[in-house]
């Protein structure tokens, strides 16, 4: 309704006196009204649009046209705007059945005192239908809304959701990885102390049978010793694979170019894989040389290359392939490389494969699928080890039933630094580096009897003068009583105060005097901390043939001259 109250109406009637009576008869509504008078089909037609008028007033019979015609114009092009039948010829049944088909009522012209009511009633009831449109399109606009922002929660949720789940399998992943590396760590500090036990026995037995091979003369006795020997470098090798796993070991990390090293080991691999083994080689020719210890990875391709050897039944095809790699992506599982640039050595085998239950379990150490006696299960926990400590990192890629690819990374080295590689150390003869005055004196600070009776002796016999002492403690009071020594031969791993306390101890109080290590496994941390960091200033256990001798000599052909050694306060030099 407008804001002025007036009522438009549309009127069809070709009567001028009854239209003039409707109007009269409308004047009781009391409220002003505008009506426009149409009398023929083409009027009507083009007045009746949505939105002009408020009610739409019709005679039943006309000339040309009649009223049910005007009311299905009506309904088609303002089906909104409420429609009334006002005749004085319209009967009972066609007034019903109008009424059924959507017009608001009827009135007589008989009877036009009842006009007023019936438009007033057919206005409220126009009034109320456009309020209940408008509140369905409102309802319908909110449930439009209401789906619209109920989808968007969803995806929100299902987004949320993917995250919730994503992060609780990257929470497991670590978890995962974290029980790994605690029971890793666990057996590591088992086996580093079981190997350097191990270590101190093959030193007493490896040095008796070297003093017992001087004095047997017959071949049987001679061929028994030497069979002892064998057994006991065995026994060697295998703490060395301890100590690799537990990354305790000592390494000598140098510039090393991989592809020298592969193609240097070919005849090693090949009498090792048999005729049945076909090697094939993939090297990178502008390699980067790799940072790493070159003993070790000669190792850890070999024990990789058998492990291929024994997952290929008959036969069968061993690739190694050298590549410079730059990892992006962050490590999945523990042994895998963190991002940034290696040398990649892979060792590649067209055997059986590994199911997922031995792949999770493959860098267990003394977990193997070998029958009893044909591996000890250290292989891959070595290899483990070695890179780990090395800075790297190791992946495993295998297909059961088509072969594994075991993927080695080192870090590499910038280019030009090569040469700056480790040197061995020369084999310094004793005479030429005892003092004029008399032999060389050594100190040597072990606290097991045996092994230290075995490097007193071996020391002796190379001609130098050997004091003992039994603890750290003890040898501090041996210097302390006569600081005229050339070197201290010191075990690393005492009860008390170990090898690293002691050698802080005499690098404090007697600063020119060089300490050598001797030890079973070496915490490379302690050991840097106190000055050794050449591979010169540590000796191996069990000892290596002339590695003892020849170490002591070039360790005390590098001290300063006796008159020129700072000794302990108090204490008078020699």
């Amino acid at each position: 309704m407008d804001a002025d109250d007036t009522i438009r109406i549309l009127h069809l009637e070709d009567s001028d006196l009854d239209a003039e009576l409707i109007e009269a008869a409308l004047d009781d509504l009391g409220r002003p009204c505008v009506i426009e008078r149409v009398m023929d089909r083409p009027a009507f037609m083009a007045a009746a649009v949505p939105g002009r008028h408020h009610l739409i007033l019709a005679d039943y019979v006309l000339p040309t046209f009649d009223g049910l015609s005007a009311f299905a114009i009506a309904r088609a092009q303002c089906p909104a705007t409420p429609f009334v039948f006002v005749s004085g010829t319209l009967g009972e049944e066609t007034a019903v059945e109008a009424i059924k088909n959507g017009a608001v009522d009827y009135v007589t012209k008989q009877r036009l005192d009842r006009l007023p009511r019936t438009v007033l009633r057919a206005l409220a009831e126009a009034r109320t239908k456009a309020d209940k449109h408008r509140a369905e399109a409102a309802l319908q606009a909110l449930n439009d809304t209401l789906e619209i922002r109920i989808a968007e929660r969803t995806r929100e949720l299902a987004a949320a959701n993917a995250e919730l789940r994503s992060q609780i399998v990257e929470r497991e992943r670590v978890e995962e990885a974290l029980r790994l590396a605690q029971r890793l760590e666990a057996v590591g500090q088992l086996t580093s102390g079981v190997a350097h036990d191990f270590n101190n026995l093959l030193t007493v037995i490896l040095g008796n049978i070297g003093f017992l091979d001087r004095e047997v003369t017959t071949e049987r006795s001679q061929r028994r010793l030497a069979m002892m020997k064998g057994a006991a470098d065995r026994g060697a090798n295998l703490t060395a694979q301890l100590l690799a796993f537990s990354r305790r070991q000592r390494l000598e990390p140098t510039p090393v170019s991989l592809n020298h090293t592969v193609v240097s080991m070919r005849d090693l691999l090949q009498s090792s894989m048999g005729g049945a083994v076909r090697i094939e080689t993939t090297l990178q020719p502008d390699l980067w040389p790799a940072l790493v210890d070159a003993t070790q990875i000669e190792l850890v391709i070999l024990n990789l290359a058998i492990n291929a050897r024994d997952a290929m039944a008959v036969g069968g095809c061993l690739t190694i392939e050298t590549a410079n790699v730059t990892v992006t992506g962050a490590p999945t599982r523990t042994e895998h490389p963190v991002p940034g640039e290696y040398v990649m050595v892979a060792v590649r085998d067209t055997g059986t494969g590994m199911p997922p239950n031995v792949l999770e379990r493959a860098f267990e150490p003394f977990f193997t699928t070998k029958q009893v006696g044909e591996g000890s299960g250290l292989g891959l926990a070595q290899a483990y080890g070695f890179v780990k400590q090395s800075g790297g990192g190791i992946r495993i890629d295998t297909i059961v039933g088509e072969g594994t690819s075991i993927r080695v990374y080192l870090p590499r080295i910038e280019v030009g630094l090569e040469a700056a590689g480790h040197k061995p150390g020369h084999a310094v003869g004793r005479d030429a580096h005892c003092p004029p005055d008399g032999k060389s004196v050594l100190l040597v600070v072990d606290d097991d009897n045996a092994v230290r009776e075995i490097t007193t002796t071996r020391l002796a016999e190379a001609g130098h003068a050997v004091r003992e002492a039994g603890s750290g403690l003890a040898g501090l009071a041996a210097l302390e009583a006569d600081p005229c020594v050339d070197l201290v031969v010191l075990d690393f791993a005492m009860p008390g105060m170990n090898g690293a306390e002691v050698a802080a101890e005499i690098r404090k109080r007697w600063p020119g005097l060089p300490v050598l290590f001797v030890t079973g496994y070496a915490d490379t941390t302690a050991l840097m901390k106190v000055g050794a960091v050449g591979a010169d200033a540590i000796v191996q256990k069990p000892f290596r043939e002339g590695e003892l001798e020849r170490k002591v000599a070039a360790s005390i052909a590098k001290r300063p001259p006796r008159g020129l050694r700072l000794v302990s306060s108090g204490t008078a030099g020699h």
